[in-house]
């Protein structure tokens, strides 16, 4: 009773922090319906499920034939839910805000990776994929840059757990879809975290 009691009260932090990153009313309801579903899931036995902390650098780049201005390093910040269904097996969705694009279009997102991890050293190091799905919360463009709501892209990275509690993570977000509806454009994001898994 008293782990699941620690999972809510991390859990409704890691959101609480993420909703003050966000302005729009839209977003934050989304922030909401995603707090109930991750609380939903403290019924599952402690032993399968682990939740986390994570924060880390991005950097980012967008995929075009015409200039964007070069490399942009953000950030990235958010949580996670580690679910083991096999001993070398988890599933992690995780709810991250990250600051990316490029240096001429900044781009802010909502993002959520679901993300297959495969342990190749009993729970130390893991390969990580899947896909991710994100909303544009905001952005700072040209005018005429008419940019896209969603975005798709695919995951690839690794993951090592320095303790039982403190993980590290290098991943490459390969945008799938244009985020442009008037210029051919895809995200390419490389992310480095660290964070704190309970």
């Amino acid at each position: 009773m008293w782990f699941c009691e620690k999972k809510i009260v991390i859990c409704a932090t890691i959101i609480l922090l993420i909703n003050n990153l966000i302005n729009t009313k839209r977003m934050k309801k989304i922030i909401l319906l995603t707090t109930v579903l991750l609380l939903g899931l403290t019924s599952v036995q402690a032993q399968s499920l682990r939740l986390g902390a994570k924060i880390g650098a991005n950097f980012s780049n967008l995929d075009s034939s015409a200039p964007t201005g070069g490399n942009q390093t953000g950030f990235h910040v958010g949580g996670l839910l580690e679910l083991k269904v096999l001993d070398n097996l988890a599933i992690q969705p995780e709810l991250l805000y990250s600051k990316q694009g490029s240096k001429d279009l900044k781009l802010e997102y909502l993002s959520l990776p679901v993300l297959l991890k495969f342990y190749m050293t009993s729970d130390k190091f893991s390969f990580e994929l899947g896909p991710q799905f994100s909303v544009l919360i905001n952005d700072d463009v040209p005018s005429s840059f008419d940019s896209k709501t969603a975005d798709l892209a695919t995951v690839v990275g690794l993951g090592y757990n320095l303790t039982d509690m403190i993980f590290v993570q290098a991943r490459y977000v390969y945008g799938m879809s244009e985020i442009s509806k008037n210029a051919e454009i895809k995200n390419r994001v490389i992310q480095v975290s660290a964070g704190l898994r309970f």
